[in-house]
């Protein structure tokens, strides 16, 4: 558990710098999509800046989470602006000569459209000339279509900028992995709890995520080096490549003509992740401190400095300051925890030597733990250089959790006297210990009330003490789930089944997401080889199954082996049947898809695709 040390809490600095250079704010700020469901409530956080804090939220966490609150749009120098508030991300907007540059489109179209609403009727009706992604993740390019649309960026009259590697990686995180990762953020992002003193009250770099309709517009530009220029709209940017940091791949830039610098979500007010608890590829925290290193000297007369989320920072001195901070608690993490790597110290037992910065990063409200966290950004480096093992030859071959929980819990006397001892350790305020024994008893005994009611109270006892958000969602959510089931929050589709996500992949990319949907023990028993004919693309492409696997290949058969099935179809019509919006039955009545030879190897392979869950236990086997 964190702790504040040495903080000042007179320092009002960042709430000041938070409310600066409000023009106008959305009120009420509720966003709806065309139906009229919520997609965005930032309202429902008024109580962090009205009430009291109470005994159950940490005061760090509910001085940062206030700070968040702050919604509009923002003048951050002449010709910039950001509209914060309104998403879980920031959308920055730059005034060029003829109309405006929109950086990161947040995560959703009606979020993003009620941004550029509020921008146009405080400044007028200036149009998109371009709309830059910093990065690879969803909540900075999943709103782009309520900024512009497919047709104007097809025909170039709206640039698409992105750094190398985008596309890859935005499809790796957000469809491939995507249902996993989705699942474990509802208790990253406490999506499932109610905002509130005993629920959720933001995770450090925002309150919430809008649950609206996500698309993606591929780059129609892509930046392939540091100090590359661009000219978009009469505004100049150079571009600093910063990838396998924050993002797999991500860009910082610089306005050198405003000192202006945009450094995406390398640089944030808080601690990031190194390894973000929903999921992710493990970032490299070692080349995430040079890079803010090599920005800092090539964009040394930098006096305002913007971020992905979060707010701006004014002052060459203080942007210096900033900068060097953030450096400094990425590079002491990782070098710290390597030492003691080399020691032959584990994971767990660094992060609990690892447990503040020292000096003044020990005092600096910039690098506190809101959203990653010395201890499991400590665990990251660790598994970045070792991987899941340990060494120890015991934890080689381990039982899985179930099997392993019965085990323990036969040997502890049964889950009623395991349970009796655990609410022992409960009243000595041993929670970390408690959390550890209950899980045994409850993946060996699911049912047992007695047991799962006093994890859910363990649980939030943890929680409450958490001054990192997404600790304190995972505990909270734990013990929501415990007591309510996991059927899960409503909220936007899996971007799977996104027609405006599936839009915007190539037809390389949708075969690649069925194949990590096929069941391969099933599919070993067939040997499949479809032809598809995407006519409005002008694209062919063949299907091969075999050893249980699927594999895409461009074009006819290598070896010229005559396909079971050919289907001959639009890709917009195929999206259309990812989506569920559509059957290849209703194509076929509609004279929309043409199947020649055995249809019944299409309804074979579907019979080999899984549908991933919404929802699957986590708290629970």
């Amino acid at each position: 558990m964190t702790t504040a040390q040495d903080l000042d809490w007179n320092d009002g600095a960042d709430r000041e710098n938070a409310n600066r250079g409000l023009i106008d704010r959305l009120d009420p700020c509720v966003v709806r999509d065309d139906t009229g469901r919520v997609v965005w409530d930032n309202d429902r956080w008024d109580f962090l800046t009205r009430d009291e804090r109470p005994k159950t939220v940490h005061p760090g966490l509910w001085r940062q989470a206030g700070h968040n609150t702050a919604q509009g749009l923002f003048e951050v120098a002449p010709g910039f602006y950001q509209v914060r508030g309104l998403d879980v991300s920031n959308m920055t907007i730059v005034e060029g000569d003829t109309g405006v540059v929109v950086v990161d489109p947040l995560v959703s179209k009606e979020c993003a459209a009620a941004a550029m609403e509020l921008y146009r009727r405080n400044r007028g009706d200036r149009p998109v000339r371009a709309v830059v992604y910093t990065h690879s993740h969803g909540d900075h390019f999943g709103g782009a279509l309520g900024v512009t649309t497919a047709e104007d960026a097809a025909a170039g009259r709206v640039e698409i900028v992105a750094p190398e590697g985008f596309m890859e990686h935005a499809v790796s995180e957000n469809v491939f992995a995507g249902p996993a990762m989705r699942r474990r953020a509802v208790y990253m992002y406490g999506k499932s709890l109610a905002p509130g003193a005993t629920g959720t009250v933001g995770f450090g770099i925002a309150q919430g995520l809008s649950t609206g309709s996500i698309g993606l517009l591929p780059p129609t530009r892509t930046v392939t080096r540091t100090g590359e220029e661009l000219v978009l709209d009469g505004v100049r940017f150079v571009f600093q490549l910063a990838p396998d940091a924050e993002a797999p791949s991500e860009m910082n830039f610089y306005f050198p003509d405003h000192k202006v610098l945009l450094i995406a979500e390398m640089v944030n007010h808080t601690l990031h992740n190194v390894l973000t608890l929903r999921g992710a590829l493990v970032r490299d925290a070692r080349a995430w401190a040079s890079y803010i290193t090599e920005c800092v000297r090539l964009f040394a007369d930098a006096d305002v400095l913007m971020g992905s989320h979060n707010w701006p920072t004014w002052g060459h001195a203080e942007v210096r300051r900033v900068l060097t901070e953030q450096r400094d608690a990425y590079a002491y993490l990782h070098d710290q925890t390597v030492r003691l790597m080399n020691r032959g110290m584990t994971g767990p037992e660094i992060a609990e030597e690892i447990t503040a910065f020292p000096g003044e990063l020990g005092s600096a409200w910039s690098v506190r733990g809101y959203y990653g966290s010395l201890s499991h950004n400590v665990k990251a480096v660790y598994q970045r250089y070792m991987g899941w093992f340990d060494g120890n030859p015991a934890h080689l071959w381990q039982h899985p959790p179930v099997e392993q929980a019965r085990r323990y819990v036969d040997f502890m006397g049964g889950a009623d006297a395991v349970t009796a001892r655990a609410r022992r350790s409960f009243d000595e305020g041993d929670w970390r210990w408690v959390a550890e024994v209950l899980n045994h008893v409850l993946f060996a005994e699911p049912d047992h009330s007695e047991a799962r009611e006093l994890q859910a109270l363990t649980f939030e006892k943890l929680g409450y003490a958490q001054e990192n958000g997404v600790w304190r969602n995972f505990y909270l959510t734990g013990a929501q789930e415990l007591r309510a089931g996991s059927d899960g929050p409503a909220g936007s589709e899996p971007h799977h089944r996104s027609p405006d996500m599936l839009a915007g992949l190539t037809t390389e990319q949708i075969f690649q997401s069925l194949a990590v949907r096929l069941d391969g023990p099933r599919a070993a028993a067939h040997r499949l080889l479809l032809r598809w004919e995407f006519g409005d693309v002008g694209e062919v492409w063949t299907l091969l199954v075999r050893n249980g696997v699927l594999t895409p290949m461009p074009g006819d058969a290598p070896d010229g082996e005559a396909p079971q099935l050919t289907l001959r179809l639009h890709r917009v019509a195929f999206d259309r049947i990812l989506a569920g919006r559509a059957t290849f039955a209703d194509g076929i009545g509609s004279g929309s898809v043409i199947v020649e030879g055995d249809a019944g190897v299409l309804t074979t392979l579907y019979g080999l695709l899984e549908e991933p869950p919404a929802h699957f236990p986590i708290a629970l086997p």
